[in-house]
């Protein structure tokens, strides 16, 4: 088993940023893929960004292109997400997840965390 565990949440006003952690424990890490989701109020949990294990390829959202960016530590089994110029529309709980699979697809996530809320006022 691996457990994730979010940090880093908060509320913000629009256009600020907030960095989000992940940090791992458990069985290894190594070889995941981890990715970032989100569910906003009343909406779906929808996908926001990934990242392989080496960090070669990285994956994101068409509505956080360019604003969002993700990375990660492997030596601290941590993996980040820095959300910059914030919007109101980015409120919602932030889940990380692993995989081995698929970067994009959330049903292949294999492991996740319990979320940190992101609230962003106007």
């Amino acid at each position: 088993q691996v457990q994730l565990a979010e940090s880093g949440g908060g509320l913000v006003q629009a256009g600020d940023s907030l960095r989000l952690s992940c940090a791992a424990s458990g069985r290894t890490f190594r070889g995941y893929t981890t990715g970032w989701f989100r569910r906003a109020p009343g909406k779906e949990r929808e996908f926001v960004a990934a990242i392989t294990w080496g960090g070669d390829y990285t994956y994101f959202a068409d509505s956080v292109k360019g604003r969002f960016t993700i990375s990660r530590d492997n030596a601290k089994n941590t993996v980040y997400l820095q959300m910059n110029s914030l919007k109101p529309g980015d409120t919602a709980v932030y889940y990380c997840a692993a995989t081995f699979g698929s970067a994009t697809s959330m049903t292949g996530y294999d492991y996740w965390g319990q979320g940190t809320q992101v609230t962003v006022s106007s």
